[in-house]
């Protein structure tokens, strides 16, 4: 079950939604209204071959673990 943005057309509200199925309705839970738009995620822009973030500082060295404190070795 998708986790949905919507965009209230009435009072401007953003919100989540999580939708059971394609033909479920959703209305805004600030005002109620249905005239609500389905927004574009950034997973949805992006897709599924995103690069992976970089957890090394600006030098280039350090771990993943806040600088190597975790005890590892690299």
């Amino acid at each position: 079950m998708p986790i949905y943005e919507y965009a209230c057309m009435e009072c401007e509200s953003h919100f989540d939604e999580l939708v059971r199925s394609a033909d479920q309705a959703v209305a805004c839970p600030e005002c109620g209204a249905g005239n609500v738009l389905k927004q574009l995620s950034t997973f949805a822009v992006h897709g599924g071959t995103s690069k992976q973030p970089s957890f090394s500082g600006p030098s280039g060295a350090g771990g993943g673990c806040c600088g190597g404190s975790c005890g590892c070795s690299h």
